[in-house]
């Protein structure tokens, strides 16, 4: 209801959530810079290539895709009103003292305009460029401020509910929530607890965040998904 630039007037778009989008189940279909939805083949994916499919109905079917992740960041952009990584360092990393070094980098031609004014859109994912370049001290903030519910020392950062709805896994797909990697069923990383979790990017980048052990593990450019070393690390802690 809020994004009045086009992407969501049809039928189909029309239909779609905060939620779904949160979810990666938006199915949102179009195009946007540059890029359709249906991006598939060798290309694109390599070996995660994948077949051509029809549409299902928004919020029916999870599916991992940069376009519609980069459709949803493009929606906040229009929402907040100035660019996304302004509002992550005022919102976030600053009050989490996070250091200056991060940057969140658009596409070359991602540019809109906002409220009369020409802003770049930040993208979902390294795919295609762009994405969130960032260290290990503030990847590990970052987590940490998951493993304590969204609060910081005496601050509220983001809302518990917040934390907790983004930390359930949806009716579709894989275990996942709002953008996070889940382990309720315990196929993601079979020797840690259910209800521990991860952020997981580009080069295997790695934000395992384990509130049973009150434990944060940030591990980058490693291969596998981690659940040896993962168990290593917990068995070195139990007492």
């Amino acid at each position: 209801r809020y994004i009045k630039d086009g992407g969501y007037d049809s039928p189909h778009n029309s239909r779609i959530t905060w939620h779904m989008h949160a979810q990666q189940t938006s199915e949102w279909e179009g195009e946007i810079f540059g890029k359709p939805h249906t991006v598939i083949g060798d290309a694109e994916f390599g070996r995660e290539k994948r077949p051509p499919r029809e549409l299902k109905e928004p919020g029916t079917f999870y599916e991992y895709n940069d376009v519609r992740i980069n459709r949803f960041s493009l929606s906040l952009l229009r929402v907040y009103g100035r660019p996304l990584p302004e509002v992550l360092k005022k919102e976030v990393m600053d009050p989490i003292g996070a250091s200056d070094s991060w940057q969140y980098i658009p596409y070359d031609n991602s540019e809109v305009e906002v409220n009369g004014k020409k802003m770049k859109s930040v993208s979902g994912g390294t795919r295609w460029g762009g994405g969130l370049w960032i260290n290990t001290r503030d990847e590990a903030r970052f987590g940490y401020l998951f493993l304590r519910k969204g609060r910081w020392e005496k601050k509220q950062i983001v809302s518990e509910q917040w934390v907790r709805s983004a930390t359930s896994p949806g009716p579709y797909g894989p275990d996942y929530g709002y953008l996070w990697w889940l382990n309720t069923q315990g196929k993601a990383f079979a020797d840690a607890p259910r209800s521990s979790f991860a952020a997981r990017g580009a080069g295997s980048n790695t934000i395992f965040v384990d509130p049973e052990h009150d434990l944060v593990i940030v591990w980058r450019w490693h291969n596998g998904g981690g659940n040896d070393f993962f168990k290593r690390v917990i068995a070195s802690i139990i007492k």
